[in-house]
């Protein structure tokens, strides 16, 4: 039994969702677990709604812009007809209800931003049904269940695996089309992070014992750097899971970083492919040991730098760290890179605004606090000679750091 992923970038149009049908076709004598993301940017231009309708702005025209983006990939997949229609309409119907329901923000997003999932499944799965093969749609909400941590929902493992199970019979029969990115807690939608839906094909992987989970990228496979800045990029073969797991921890983009332990817990191996070709052979990752491998470079953008300075000419210690990184974690946010001076600590973090104005509101009652946004983070797995050279002496570092096998740099703009 195999799980298959696709990106938005894969179904961001009709064509593609008749790709996807192809590929499983030519794999139809297979038992398969279909997870699709949500089209195109449709996860963008749902974010922008919530944004909107919170500040009292016009949401009204970027949902309806969403709905008719939809509607036009349906015209060229469907019947007028149909029976998705019907059912993609409630679809929006429920996002407008969430709208009004006047709760939280986090609470609010996760109801609607998790919508572009839904309705790519039920695009996807009718599709399928009007091709001929036996397929069915499956509420992932149903089955992964998770905290109440809206927008960075913690698996509940235990109940999602006796939820998952049930699947087995299902998946003897036909081909089951769900949702990436998406669970559930109490009856209320819960988001698993952002582009969580690799993470979603190892949730269901783990709990199905699957022989595989494949990927499928708008790229060759697993590259050693984003061909878009880096063009002499080059395609890994092969890749051990501790390395792909640090590849997605210091941010390589091409895998959600909570992936891979599931996977690798059941050894479960994962490969990356593409989309647009899939007679390449892409990217296997898989407990292995490879000795030598081309240095591996991540840029990550839209970075904070955080600096908090001691006011009372004390040193640095344990206790002030430790008053630091409680607020991190109660705020859940995670540190990309951070080093200390005597009298100083400076770390690095993802700029999510609203999260950043509460870790400052808080450290600024005990630290003298400074920060600067807008910055770029690079690391450089087993860097060599040239690269530690090139990227050390790039211009507006503002840290750096080096250890046996990694080098970071922030740098601005």
């Amino acid at each position: 039994m195999q799980v298959f992923k696709f990106g938005g970038a894969s179904i961001r149009h009709a064509a593609g969702v008749k790709q996807v049908a192809d590929i499983i076709k030519s794999h139809q004598k297979e038992k398969i677990l279909v997870i699709v993301s949500a089209m195109g940017k449709t996860t963008n231009a749902l974010e922008r709604v919530v944004e909107n309708f919170q500040q009292g702005k016009d949401f009204q025209t970027e949902l309806d812009s969403i709905r008719k983006y939809h509607g036009d990939i349906m015209h060229e997949l469907f019947h007028e007809s149909s029976e998705v229609w019907k059912k993609v309409k409630e679809a929006f119907a429920h996002t407008t209800i969430q709208l009004r329901a006047g709760v939280g923000y986090d609470q609010l997003y996760d109801q609607v931003v998790s919508m572009g999932e839904v309705i790519s499944s039920i695009i996807v799965s009718e599709y399928f049904i009007t091709q001929g093969l036996a397929a069915e749609w499956l509420d992932a909400r149903s089955y992964i269940k998770t905290d109440n941590t809206f927008r960075e929902g913690k698996v509940d493992w235990s109940q999602t695996e006796k939820n998952v199970s049930a699947v087995r019979q299902i998946i003897n029969e036909k081909t089951l089309i769900t949702q990436g990115f998406i669970g559930s807690s109490d009856k209320l939608t819960v988001t698993l992070g952002r582009d969580g839906s690799d993470y979603s094909a190892a949730i269901f992987a783990s709990c199905l014992g699957a022989t595989s989970v494949t990927i499928w990228k708008d790229v060759p496979g697993v590259m050693n750097a984003d061909p878009k800045r880096l063009p002499d990029a080059v395609v890994f073969e092969e890749l051990p899971f501790k390395e792909a797991a640090e590849m997605t921890y210091y941010g390589a983009s091409v895998i959600h970083p909570k992936t891979i332990k599931p996977l690798a817990n059941k050894n479960i191996p994962l490969l990356v492919k593409n989309f647009d070709n899939p007679s390449l052979p892409g990217t296997i990752i898989h407990e292995t040991k490879i000795h030598s491998l081309p240095p591996l470079i991540v840029f990550k953008d839209n970075q904070c730098l955080v600096s908090c300075r001691v006011t009372d000419y004390t040193f640095i210690d344990e206790q002030q760290l430790s008053f630091i990184f409680q607020a991190l974690s109660e705020l859940n946010i995670k540190i990309n890179v951070m080093q200390n001076s005597a009298i100083s600590f400076s770390f690095c973090i993802d700029f999510r605004e609203d999260k950043v104005a509460k870790l400052l509101d808080r450290i600024a009652k005990h630290f003298e606090v400074y920060y600067n946004t807008g910055l770029t983070l690079i690391t450089v797995k087993n860097y060599d000679a040239v690269t530690s050279e090139k990227y050390r002496k790039l211009p507006g570092v503002l840290l750096e750091q080096l250890s046996r096998s990694t080098l970071q740099v922030l740098v601005k703009g």
